[in-house]
């Protein structure tokens, strides 16, 4: 083992123990209700990862006012990372305490989609700048920026080898290949991937949220303007229609995979699309749609524990600098 592997792991140790001392109830099951008191476990004392409990965790998580939330990532302990639209703020919540603070200043650029990696680095799509960049979520330092000469630069997935990126307005995605122990790329090491096959533009937004398709092979991508869904082959970019049976995903935004389960979410129309889908990722069936009275143009989804996490975007709210925004948290299904 390394030296630099230990010093990672002995972070990594650290971190978990500072979660590790609270004592965290967990939920009696992932389907509990978000209002339910449900069964007090300690996390702590059974040297477990601590678990999103509805008797702890808090349900909703206030941001600053005015940040124009769009983008949420959380990795494996109870951080929340949010991106603003305004300036392109991230901002860090304790999914414990519903506490948070901004941990990286904005460029004056949006950030929109968000991921996160196992090191710690927030890959960030700017959006209008048609850009991205990798931010460090210990010290909010911005590592490396990538100048796409996109349209607007929406959604990114992390992979074992790269980082994808997709852009609403030009059919392409964008591979930020990462090398040997991840390090990243040089800026002039970024690679357009044309879309073709099944994927047609259309007028309006297109491709936006993207994750991996079950198998780990693929990428999915879904069409905000049609509400289709597809796999993408990332070595050529051609795309194949994933056969939902008839179901579209109108309005779709970002999206989250969790073993063979995909949320869509649906900003506009308030929900989030449950499609369970086969192991490659080509077929598969919206099993339920979720709503909740919170919803307010939800954009983008996280997992952490038995919950999902969504930022209300109020794209129906004119902005100001004292409109109010938050992130809820409802039952993972």
């Amino acid at each position: 083992m390394s030296i630099q592997r230990n010093h990672r792991l002995g972070r990594a140790a650290l971190l978990f123990g500072l979660v590790a001392v609270l004592v965290i109830p967990t939920a009696t099951s992932a389907g509990a209700g978000v209002g339910d008191a449900g069964a007090a476990a300690d996390a702590g004392a059974a040297g477990q990862r601590p678990t999103a409990g509805p008797a702890v965790f808090p349900t909703t998580i206030p941001l600053p006012d005015g940040f124009q939330p769009e983008g949420v990532a959380i990795g494996a302990f109870p951080f929340a990372f949010f991106g603003s639209l305004a300036d392109g703020a991230i901002y860090r919540a304790n999914l414990i305490t519903g506490h948070g603070k901004i941990v990286s200043p904005g460029p004056g650029t949006p950030s929109v989609g968000l991921d996160l990696d196992r090191r710690g680095r927030l890959f960030v799509a700017g959006g209008t700048a048609g850009d991205a960049r990798v931010v460090s979520t210990l010290t909010g330092k911005v590592l490396a920026s990538y100048p796409l000469g996109g349209g607007f630069i929406n959604d990114v997935v992390v992979t074992p080898d790269a980082a994808w990126l997709t852009d609403s307005l030009n059919p392409v995605l964008y591979r930020l290949p990462l090398g040997r122990h991840g390090s990243l790329p040089a800026e002039d090491e970024a690679v357009a991937v044309p879309l073709s096959g099944d994927f047609v533009p259309t007028p309006g937004f297109n491709a936006n949220g993207i994750s991996r398709a079950p198998d780990g092979t693929g990428l999915l991508v879904v069409q905000t303007s049609t509400g289709l869904l597809f796999r993408v082959d990332p070595a050529t970019g051609a795309a194949t229609e994933v056969d939902l049976g008839g179901e579209t995903l109108p309005d779709a935004d970002g999206m989250l995979l969790h073993g063979r389960t995909l949320y869509v979410v649906q900003n506009r129309l308030n929900r989030v699309a449950v499609v369970r889908l086969d192991h490659a990722g080509t077929s598969g069936t919206v099993t339920e749609r979720l709503t909740d009275p919170r919803f307010d143009v939800p954009t983008t989804v996280a997992r952490f524990g038995g919950r999902l996490y969504l930022p209300n975007a109020r794209f129906t709210t004119p902005p100001t600098p004292t409109t109010e925004y938050a992130a809820v948290a409802i039952p993972r299904t």
